[in-house]
């Protein structure tokens, strides 16, 4: 059965590569040439779906409850394509121009989330929409008046302005002085998002949560966030849970984040704070408490159990940029501890990661990383960063355990870049403790994560790209107990099965193609796609011995930017074994994507930790 299913997987990749030449590479828009008879034809599909938005809106307009349900289904214009169709951009070459003169003065021009001549519904929007404050954006730049202008700094600003969530776009403008040469203005132009949101939660047991948020509370970029929990069965108060996060304190680029309640039978107060590497030369420093009860998956017994737990961590790191390799070396410490007041079984063999255990970690490396820009890979039009670089990192640490004392080792390497077929990028990651009385390896694990995707593809009026992600785990001197074994994941695993299958050793193939449409009926925009996976789990050393499980389908994806509502995902699917048909999720709505795991990655080092 494993050989026809390579045999199939060969022959699919062969005919993909054969049908690949015949297509073109995405090119910038041509303007087309119209003859006078031609008058329908020459106004493009996306000046049509104006006209026609237009005039709904129009017609609307003139009474107000059609008015207000305009408002209700329609924000404001749709969100243009920043990167040409597809195209890669290097956004570091707008500026590279102006590199190493003297900035001069930093202005900020705002913009509110609609548009001032919108309907009565964005223009109450707007009102009720407190604008991002001035000092708040100011507060994100990594620049002021009498810096050096650095070409890929302004990149990483403009990246981590557009990641704030009460931002929807950034963009750094610019303007050489007119009286001085050497010197150039800078101006930043924002746009805010809608960061009011409800969330509702159904979960088992009859418990239901309804949620209040303000990602940007009274314009300061602060996120506060309200939870209230109750039963739907008797309507029986369950708890309220409040997180409050501060992005940027004083711009220190410091974060802090606290969130304290409960939640019928689980619990929690967390306390964090810190900063990342920002800068190829930076530093970063950090300190976090947990106590938390909740329930925990125990994949062994395919279960659930409360687990209470306090833990404490202290973080510290340095980078510093070494320009004769184009790359930063790096150092970080870790310290913390986990304490189990409640907690399943535990045995010396049985269940280690409930064991009660005290840290103590180093880590040291290289690496680099440049920001591109493109479309078309995890969404439709917006603006979607990839980072290209790699980091190499050696980790070491000791461990006091509740039951034994134990050495860790580890290593990882990460790299991404784009080839002439396409964005690749990939990384290994081993890690093992050490018994010092006994020399002997234990929970020891080898991670390897392969992913591609192609360069898009025109066929006809269509955008074609083609994706493949390839994992492969594989854990020895394991001990018994939940996270000793692995399970298929939704990144890791066949889409369609819904089967519950564990193992030590794991390797899955997924694949999807995905089409772009040209179609774009009442400005939505239309993706079909289709996938292939195969998978082979189990507890076999002989990774080819193991059970092997694949599943297919095909779904369409809907995206209109206009609307209030997020892309719609409808995905068919099933999944089979070696004996033949399994337990197959046949279908799935939802707003999430497999695609997702493209989104952009940064390189850098990021909290040393185990494996």
């Amino acid at each position: 059965m494993i050989g026809r299913f390579c045999i199939f997987a060969v022959g699919l990749i062969l005919a993909v590569q054969t049908a690949l030449p015949q297509m073109r590479w995405s090119e910038p828009p041509r303007a087309e040439l119209f003859t006078p008879d031609s008058a329908r034809m020459r106004i493009p599909p996306s000046e049509r779906t104006e006209r026609l938005y237009d005039s709904i809106r129009s017609k609307t307009s003139r009474r107000a409850v059609p008015r207000m349900l305009y408002g209700l289904l329609f924000t404001g214009r749709p969100v243009r394509d920043t990167t040409r169709s597809g195209q890669v951009e290097d956004e570091s070459k707008r500026f590279k121009p102006y590199e190493g003169r003297t900035i001069g003065s930093i202005t900020i021009e705002r913009s509110q989330v609609f548009d001032q001549d919108g309907n009565w519904f964005e223009r109450a929007g707007n009102k009720l929409h407190m604008l991002t404050r001035e000092r708040v954006l100011r507060r994100d730049l990594l620049f002021e008046p009498g810096d050096t202008l650095d070409a890929e700094q302004l990149v990483r600003n403009q990246q981590l302005l557009r990641s704030r969530s009460y931002i929807s776009d950034a963009e750094l403008e610019i303007r050489p002085d007119s009286l001085d040469s050497t010197f150039v203005d800078i101006i930043v132009h924002t746009r805010d998002s809608w960061t009011i949101g409800v969330d509702v939660g159904i979960h088992s047991e009859g418990h239901t949560m309804f949620g209040l948020s303000d990602a940007n509370i009274f314009g300061t970029g602060n996120l506060l966030r309200l939870k209230t929990n109750f039963s739907r069965k008797d309507f029986s108060y369950g708890g309220n849970i409040v997180e409050y996060e501060i992005p940027n304190i004083f711009g220190s680029f410091y974060s802090a984040s606290f969130s304290a309640g409960r939640d019928f039978y689980n619990s929690e107060l967390k306390l964090n704070f810190g900063k990342e590497f920002i800068r190829p030369t930076d530093y970063e420093i950090g300190v976090s408490y947990e106590n938390v009860k909740s329930k925990y998956y125990l994949i062994d017994r395919d279960t659930s159990d409360l687990v209470k737990v306090k833990t404490f961590d202290l973080w510290a790191g340095r980078s510093r940029y070494i320009r004769s390799i184009g790359s930063s070396f790096f150092f970080t410490g870790r310290y913390g501890f986990s304490k189990f007041s409640l907690r399943p079984e535990v045995r010396a063999d049985y269940n280690p990661a409930f064991h009660n255990s005290e840290n103590l970690l180093f880590g040291a490396g290289l690496y680099r990383e440049k920001f591109y820009t493109a479309n078309m890979v995890y969404g439709f039009g917006t603006r979607e960063y990839l980072a290209t670089g790699y980091k190499a990192e050696l980790v070491s640490g000791y461990s006091w355990g509740e039951f034994n004392d134990e050495m860790y080792l580890g290593a990882s390497y990460k790299v991404g870049n784009f080839t002439s077929v396409g964005y690749l990028m990939g990384g290994i990651t081993l890690g093992s403790y050490i018994d010092l009385d006994n020399g002997m390896w234990h929970h020891s694990a080898v991670d390897v994560d392969l992913q591609w995707f192609s360069n898009l593809f025109i066929y006809r009026r269509n955008r074609i790209r083609q994706f493949l992600a390839l994992n492969y785990t594989q854990g020895w001197n394991r001990d018994s107990g939940s996270y000793e074994i692995i399970r298929f994941t939704s990144d890791n695993g066949p889409e369609a099965l819904k089967q519950h299958i564990t193992g030590t050793n794991r390797m899955v193939l997924n694949t999807e193609t995905v089409l772009f449409t040209p179609f774009q009926p009442l400005g939505f925009r239309i993706a079909f796609f289709g996938f292939l996976d195969m998978g082979l789990i189990g507890y076999s050393p002989n990774i080819f011995k193991n059970d092997f499980f694949t599943s297919f389908g095909l779904g369409i994806r809907l995206k209109n930017e206009r609307l209030i509502f997020s892309a719609i995902q409808l995905r068919l699917g099933v999944a089979f074994g070696k004996r033949g048909l399994v337990e197959s999720e046949y279908y799935r709505i939802s707003s999430q994507t497999r695609l997702e795991q493209y989104r952009y990655r940064p390189t850098r080092p990021e909290i040393v930790g185990f494996q």
